[in-house]
């Protein structure tokens, strides 16, 4: 008979394995990083989108301006019309814009031009001087003409560089 060596020894117990629910405090930062930088994504996707729309309806609603312009010819028209664009176009890129008239007007709208051409002041001096007195005169007022393609052109000009700026502040 062999008397027992010792007590009686049970093997060895491992622990249970972890589960995965619910994880370490180090993933829910990772999944809430992650969460804040979706948003962050959409956001600027969605101001992207929105800032893409915007610049197509206003060339859209230049050409469409110019076309009415081809098919009626009426230049107080066409300078009331064109005003009114440059304004909301403007008041989106700077606020106070919607509060300015007469001269500051022209000189706003002129020093969003490229340097090179705003030394040349088109709209103080050139074509863009219809903006300010063609809507008020009378439609057979000789001094009412306007050179309907120079301002199309210009106003044209201004808003593609406007735009392409707008564009790379964005």
């Amino acid at each position: 008979m062999n008397p027992a060596a010792g007590p009686e020894l049970r093997d060895i117990h491992l622990p249970a394995t972890p589960d995965w629910w619910p994880p370490a405090p180090g993933w829910w930062l990772l999944a809430l990083a992650l969460l804040v930088a979706l948003a962050f994504g959409v956001r600027a996707c969605w101001r992207f989108e929105r800032r893409r729309r915007w610049r197509a309806r206003v060339r859209a609603e230049l050409e469409r301006i110019a076309d009415a312009h081809a098919r009626s010819a009426d230049a107080q028209q066409l300078s009331i019309a064109l005003s009114n664009l440059l304004r909301r176009a403007s008041r989106l890129l700077a606020p106070h814009a919607a509060a300015l008239h007469g001269e500051a007007w022209l000189d706003f709208l002129d020093a969003k031009l490229p340097k090179s051409e705003a030394d040349a002041a088109p709209f103080r001096r050139g074509a863009g001087r219809a903006l300010l007195d063609a809507p008020y005169r009378r439609s057979d007022d000789p001094a009412a003409a306007v050179d309907a393609g120079a301002l199309i052109a210009l106003v044209r000009r201004w808003l593609a560089h406007v735009l392409r700026a707008e564009d790379a502040h964005a």
